[in-house]
C-alpha cells in the first residue's frame, strides 16, 4: 500500500535546535498526501548560542596501562587534584577483555595545566579533556517545503520509491542504533518500528540482562542516566530516527528510507549539548547489545561532532567496527573543508565510518555543508527534509544532520536484502553506488549522491 500523499500545513515556529544541523522549518499538523502539501512561510526564532567550551569544565578521562598499581594511580589523582567521578569498562562486554576502563575524574586544577603535568607519566596511556559535542544552527531563510523530494525517484533525492516500487521495504531482524537525543518512540509514524532490548522485563525495577542498566527496554538515556530515553523536547532524534525509519505503507504521515527496521535509542544529548564520556558509554552499550543480545545492529547514526580529537572516542568507534557496525556520521555545518579542519567523529581516518555531506533538492551542495575531498565520502539530501516530530507531529529540518540518517537508512535496507552482509560489504555498496553529481565532484571522495534504488 503506497503512503497517501497529501500534508496539512500548520504554521509553526522554526526552532533552532541541531545537532549538525538541524533548523526547523514548520510545524505539521497529521499527515495527509506530502505532493499536495501547501506551502507557508515559518516564522524563526532562534535560541541564544549554547554553551561553547570545548570541554567540560572540571572533568578528565584517564585510560590508565595495564598494571598500573593503586598506589600509582592514586599519585596521579593527588597531581590532578581530582576524585574519581564515573568509569567507562569496556573490557566488561564479550570480545572485549583488553581493551581496560576509562575513568572519568574530576579535578579542582586548572584543566589543561593539570593534564599537562601528568601526561608523560609512565602509568597513562592517555589523559584528556570530556570533549563536548553541540548543536549548531543552519542559517537559512524561511523556506518552502516540498514534502519528501528526498525520497523521490528522479531528481536528487536519494531513489528510495524505486526500491519500495520493488518491494524492499527492509526487514524487522535489522536494528540502527540513533546516538544523539533521545527520541520519540511512541509516535504513530515510530512505534511499530521501536526496538528493544529483548533481555529487560518492562518496568520490573530489575537488570534482568545484567548489563547494569534497570529497564532499558527501549535504550537509554545516558545524560540523565535512567531508562527514559524520550523527552518532550528531544526534537532532533525524533527527527533523525523517522528519516531513518518512519513507518511506511500506513497511510499517515511520512515514510522513512526503510519502512521496516528497529531503532535503538541512545541518548547522550540534552537540549544543544554533550560530551565525550556520554557518547562512549552509548556506542559501548549498543555494542553490547549487538555481541551479548545478538542484535543485528548494522549502524549507529552520529548527527554531531566537534573539532577536538578524542582518543576516548575512537577507541569506542574501533569496537564498534570490531563488532561490525558501521557509524554513520554527519560531515558538519560550517561549510568547511574537512580535509583541511577536522570535524569528529566524521574525520577519524577508521574503516567503519562514512562521513556525508548535505545536498539540496537542485543537486547543489548545501551553503552550509562541510565537504571534503578526501574525508567526506558522499553526499545525500539535507534540505527541507520533512520527517516525524514532537507530540506525534511532522515537521521540516535542514543539515547533515538529516542527510546522515538517509545513508544510516541505506545500511539498513541493504542489510536487509543482503542477509549475512559485513560492515565492510555495506559500505562499499552504498559508496559504490553513488551517482556522480556536478556540485559534488572534488568534494567528496565519490563524487557523488546516495542512490539506493537498486539495493
Amino acid at each position: 500500500m503506497m503512503i497517501r500523499e497529501s500534508f496539512k500545513l500548520t504554521m509553526g515556529l522554526c526552532i533552532g535546535l541541531c545537532l549538525y544541523s538541524c533548523q526547523k522549518s514548520s510545524s505539521l499538523s497529521e499527515a495527509m498526501q506530502p505532493a499536495a502539501l501547501s506551502a507557508s512561510k515559518a516564522q524563526q526564532s532562534h535560541l541564544q548560542p549554547g554553551q561553547t567550551d570545548a570541554y567540560v569544565p572540571g572533568q578528565l578521562l584517564i585510560k590508565f596501562k595495564d598494571g598500573a598499581s593503586a598506589k600509582a594511580k592514586a599519585n596521579i589523582l593527588t597531581k590532578l587534584k581530582g576524585k574519581y567521578k564515573n568509569k567507562i569498562n569496556s573490557s566488561a562486554i564479550p570480545g572485549f577483555e583488553d581493551e581496560g576502563a576509562i575513568d572519568l575524574v574530576e579535578t579542582s586544577a586548572e584543566l589543561l595545566s593539570a593534564i599537562d603535568n601528568v601526561k608523560n607519566e609512565p602509568d597513562i596511556d592517555f589523559v584528556e579533556p570530556n570533549y563536548i559535542y553541540h548543536t549548531t544552527e543552519v542559517a537559512n531563510d524561511p523556506y518552502f517545503t516540498n514534502a519528501q523530494w528526498n525520497m523521490q525517484s528522479g531528481g536528487y533525492g536519494c531513489q528510495a520509491s524505486t526500491a519500495w516500487t520493488n518491494h524492499k521495504t527492509g526487514g524487522s531482524d535489522v536494528y540502527i542504533g540513533v546516538v544523539d537525543q533521545g527520541y520519540m518512540y511512541q509516535h504513530d509514524d515510530l512505534k511499530n518500528n521501536a526496538g528493544v532490548n529483548p533481555g529487560e522485563i518492562p518496568g520490573n525495577g530489575i537488570d534482568d540482562d545484567h548489563n547494569g542498566y534497570i529497564d532499558d527496554v527501549y535504550g537509554w538515556n545516558f545524560y540523565n542516566n535512567d531508562a527514559e530515553i524520550y523527552k518532550g523536547s528531544d526534537s532532533h532524534g525524533t527527527h533523525v530516527a523517522g528519516i531513518i525509519g518512519a513507518e511506511g505503507g500506513n497511510g499517515i504521515g511520512v515514510a522513512g528510507v526503510v519502512w521496516n527496521v528497529k531503532l535503538l535509542g541512545t541518548k547522550f544529548i540534552e537540549g544543544r549539548t554533550g560530551n565525550t564520556f556520554s557518547a562512549v558509554q552509548a556506542i559501548d552499550y549498543l555494542i553490547a547489545l549487538k555481541v551479548k543480545q545478538k542484535l543485528n545492529i548494522v549502524a549507529l547514526c552520529c548527527s554531531w561532532g566537534g573539532t577536538d580529537k578524542s582518543k576516548n572516542l575512537e577507541a569506542a568507534i574501533k569496537r564498534a567496527g570490531k563488532a561490525g557496525i558501521l557509524i554513520i556520521a554527519a560531515a558538519g555545518n560550517s561549510a568547511a573543508n574537512n580535509d583541511k579542519t577536522a570535524m569528529y567523529p566524521a574525520s577519524y581516518k577508521l574503516n567503519n565510518i562514512i562521513s556525508v555531506a548535505s545536498i539540496n533538492q537542485a543537486g547543489g551542495l548545501s551553503s552550509f555543508s562541510n565537504y571534503g575531498a578526501k574525508t567526506v565520502d558522499i553526499g545525500a539530501p539535507g534540505e527541507s527534509i520533512v520527517s516525524t516530530y514532537l507530540n506525534n507531529t511532522y515537521g521540516g529540518m535542514s543539515g547533515t544532520s538529516m542527510a546522515a540518517p538517509h545513508v544510516a537508512g541505506a545500511a539498513a535496507l541493504y542489510a536487509s536484502t543482503h542477509p549475512g552482509a559485513s560492515a565492510t560489504q555495506i559500505k562499499n555498496a552504498i559508496l559504490s553506488a553513488a551517482i556522480p553529481t556536478a556540485s559534488l565532484k572534488g568534494k567528496c571522495v565519490t563524487g557523488g549522491r546516495l542512490d539506493i534504488s537498486g539495493f
